[in-house]
């Protein structure tokens, strides 16, 4: 939105904007923020940045905690959820003595691996696109104490209220597809979050209800630059969340909030570029796919089981990693084929849209870690020429799960649990220390913390548990 601060400036007097936020993401991928008056905003925050506790979100230790924040001008928006006129930008943090890039920021770090394409020789930019699912829910209440362990969702368009609901239109089970009103009770709140972030800088390409049928709801946008599509994901999970809560609902990104139903991934839409033209493309290719781009496939299926470490960092990721849900389970490549790990889309075939996404990660990863690891695996299939086929990984443009066991095995599969995921990061790391992108402290963090996280639920009775066996 801004380039230099007198734009700002400018923009904060004639829209009589009293405050700025600074907001800012810790090592898991959760946004904090800190408000200014606006008043104290001056030329040198954007020199000094404002300081704070990176201990407190993960990212430091607490003997040496103190850092700053500095806000990207280009990321500025008016906050439309603050009751009083507030600038909103979204910040990258720094030392707070030199004032230099703290190399630990997941922003900081998304930015080095985009700085690291160069070095290929085959590309100079990456483009993202990543497709947000999610489900949005009339109430969400849970319970965890000694005694007593429990959840209960409750959705406006799930088929259990068709019993009292009186009017009929309800979803069936993985009915919700496309599906239009007046089934589709959310059109309007999806409309609403979409104008909402347009209006804030974050291009919609488009949104509609998702498979899940009590709610599952998806918005996508067109492709964006590595670091500004990891800020439109943090974007789009405070705007859909705000404006759900501003109607009475509430969002949730969980990959698996529901049994029986669709999970929500986080698919990424990715690409490469050289002087500003599609590095992926290849007219003579029978996939249009360009022999480097089937080595980046090459390496990120390579590297998957450690990147979903990154990209699928929660238990409940694994919860929607099963079969019979169009996730995939199988590191392969295809193209159409939902199941595959990565799917290259038949319709897009104009030279600047080929591309492939890779379909296993969720909304609980941290998107800057989570686009610097996929990049920084599918830059080592490149480095290293990784043939996809070669090694195994496919074209498989067939329905797997049809296929017999025996056959289905001679397939890599992705981790089916988070400390699988973890264990893949602790054998096969160094695609991602690359030039320095991530460092082996952060690493042994990021397996630290998981694995705490596996320990808590791990040693906790599930209700089911408790229903399935309570009488032995």
């Amino acid at each position: 939105m801004f380039s230099k601060y007198e734009e700002v400036r400018a923009f904060i007097e004639n829209n009589h904007i009293r405050l700025v936020d600074l907001k800012f993401i810790d090592l898991w991928g959760r946004w904090h923020h800190v408000t200014l008056s606006a008043r104290e905003f001056d030329e040198d925050v954007l020199v000094s940045g404002v300081g704070f506790d990176g201990s407190s979100v993960g990212l430091k230790s607490v003997k040496s905690g103190d850092m700053a924040l500095i806000p990207d001008l280009s990321t500025g928006f008016e906050d439309p959820f603050a009751e009083v006129p507030c600038l909103s930008f979204i910040c990258s943090t720094v030392e707070a003595d030199t004032k230099k890039p703290f190399l630990r920021d997941p922003r900081q770090i998304a930015i080095h691996a985009e700085s690291v394409i160069a070095s290929t020789g085959v590309a100079d930019a990456s483009m993202w696109g990543p497709e947000f699912e999610f489900y949005v829910f009339t109430s969400a209440t849970f319970e965890n104490t000694n005694n007593a362990a429990s959840y209960h969702l409750e959705a406006e368009e799930g088929i259990w209220n068709n019993p009292e609901g009186g009017e009929g239109n309800y979803i069936p089970t993985h009915g919700g597809y496309h599906i239009i009103p007046p089934k589709d009770k959310l059109f309007g709140l999806r409309s609403e979050m979409a104008v909402a972030l347009e209006d804030a800088g974050v291009p919609v390409k488009y949104h509609h209800h998702e498979v899940g049928a009590a709610g599952q709801c998806e918005i996508e946008t067109p492709l964006l630059g590595l670091v500004k599509a990891a800020d439109a994901t943090m974007m789009v999970k405070y705007f859909t969340k705000s404006i759900a809560a501003r109607n009475g609902y509430t969002v949730s990104f969980l990959p698996k909030p529901l049994f029986c139903e669709a999970g929500s991934g986080l698919h990424f839409h990715q690409q490469l570029l050289l002087k500003g033209k599609n590095a992926f493309y290849d007219a003579k290719s029978g996939n249009l796919m360009s022999q480097n781009a089937l080595y980046y496939i090459g390496g990120l299926l390579k590297h998957a089981p450690s990147v979903l470490a990154f990209t699928n960092p929660s238990t409940n990721s694994y919860r929607r990693l099963v079969p019979g849900y169009e996730a995939p389970v199988n590191c392969f490549f295809s193209t159409g084929n939902r199941s595959a790990a990565i799917r290259i889309p038949k319709y897009a075939t104009q030279p600047q849209k080929v591309r492939f996404e890779f379909r296993p990660p969720d909304a609980t990863c941290n998107p800057y870690l989570a686009e610097a690891a996929m990049l920084m695996a599918g830059l080592d299939g490149i480095i290293n020429r990784i043939d996809p086929t070669a090694e195994g990984f496919g074209p498989i443009d067939q329905d797997i799960f049809s296929w017999p066991a025996e056959k289905r095995a001679t397939i890599k599969s992705l981790p089916t649990s988070l400390e699988e995921a973890v264990h893949s990061l602790e054998v096969d790391q160094d695609f991602l220390k690359r030039d320095g992108v991530f460092d082996d402290l952060l690493i042994s963090d990021w397996i630290k913390a998981k694995r705490a996280e596996d320990y808590d639920i791990r040693i906790r009775p599930h209700p089911y548990e408790i229903e399935k066996y309570f009488d032995f």
